[in-house]
């Protein structure tokens, strides 16, 4: 006999609520919440250099950069993730009630990986437009 097993599906809030404890990074795929996998020393080193070089050309400028460690929430889609790197252009606009999660980068990098590449070049990518 087969046994179906029921797949548990997660507000926003229970995501939010278990990413607060959370020894790893989760994504939220509209009521899905999916493990992010790990990151290798030339990812750490190529995000490293990109924050580098970003910080550097918007010396005097009104925007800021942010590394993986700021969730993104898209509304739309209902997805929570967190970029390797994004940008904002003035003041962060926060999820309600939330100072961990932004609504309004104006340029956000993914590293690519042969792990993610395909994810990060069709699902993510069509999200982040």
């Amino acid at each position: 006999m087969l046994v179906q097993s029921k797949e548990k599906f997660y507000t926003p809030d229970e995501y939010r609520e278990l990413e607060e404890t959370a020894e790893f990074r989760n994504e939220y795929r509209d009521r899905e919440i999916v493990p992010i996998a790990g990151s290798t020393i030339n990812r750490s080193q190529i995000k490293g250099n990109i924050c580098a070089y970003l910080h550097t050309a918007l010396r005097g400028k009104n925007a800021k950069v942010f590394i993986s460690d700021l969730g993104l929430w898209i509304p739309r889609y209902r997805r929570g993730t967190y970029p390797d790197v994004m940008v904002i252009e003035g003041e962060p606009v926060f999820t309600e009630g939330r100072n961990d999660e932004i609504l309004n980068p104006v340029l956000i990098v993914e590293v690519l990986s042969k792990y993610s590449e395909d994810v990060n070049r069709e699902d993510k990518f069509r999200f982040y437009l």
